[in-house]
């Protein structure tokens, strides 16, 4: 369907949740995923590859290339006089990255209103905080200065996220939007909420059962107020 929206994940290291969104949309199978995630050959690799797995459009991983690649697409489909949105999800670790910078120029340069960024806030990097790498604050107006769209979401409440979506100006306007997620890495499980550790560990039973029962803890105190 040349019609549909595309969507690139720039944040490749985040491949599993794509590979869980497309398997219920019926991409593939769940058991083909547990199975074989990670694993030498496997298609569900780490990072996803447009080659391995049909529906991918772009195979990432090398941070801050998303972007641009997403520019590129909506500067193809405004030539080709297309309707089509393209989408681009971001960790705010990989904005400070030359080329997001270049890409977020070229997008309002090209007035690309068929492209939105969405932006992962949750001001961590793997091994220390953002701010202690790279200087993004204030982040909504660095976005503005560039001219784009700023709008800002909630990254763990669905109902902000869908008000951000439906909200989006018309595809054929002439500025790019940026929707900035708000987000705690860990979320929910007490232990690993803003805890650089968490970044890339690995859970064993223990550590599992411990974070399932925070999680189970986290929902019902939610549904409680």
């Amino acid at each position: 369907n040349s019609g549909r929206d595309r969507f690139i994940l720039s944040k490749g290291h985040a491949a599993v949740c794509m590979y869980i969104a497309m398997a219920m949309r019926g991409f593939f199978e769940f058991d083909d995923i547990v199975n074989t995630y990670g694993q030498l050959d496997s298609a569900f690799g780490m990072h996803p590859c447009k080659v391995q797995l049909a529906g991918v459009e772009a195979s990432t991983g090398s941070l801050g290339h998303g972007l641009p690649i997403g520019v590129g697409m909506a500067k193809s489909a405004r030539q080709r006089n297309e309707s089509h949105r393209v989408f681009v999800l971001m960790g705010d670790g990989e904005t400070g990255e030359g080329s997001v910078w270049e890409g977020a120029m070229a997008a309002r340069s090209s007035e690309l209103g068929n492209l939105v960024a969405i932006i992962d806030r949750n001001r961590q990097l793997m091994t220390s905080h953002a701010e202690e790498r790279v200087a993004l604050e204030p982040y909504p107006d660095k976005w503005a200065a560039f001219g784009w769209n700023v709008v800002m979401a909630d990254g763990h409440d669905m109902a902000s996220l869908v008000a951000a979506l439906d909200g989006l100006p018309p595809s054929s306007s002439n500025r790019p939007t940026v929707i900035i997620c708000e987000t705690i890495k860990g979320k929910g499980v007490d232990f690993m909420e803003r805890n650089l550790a968490w970044h890339a560990g690995s859970l064993g039973q223990e550590d599992l059962a411990k974070a399932m029962a925070s999680l189970e803890s986290s929902r019902a105190s939610k549904g409680s107020n």
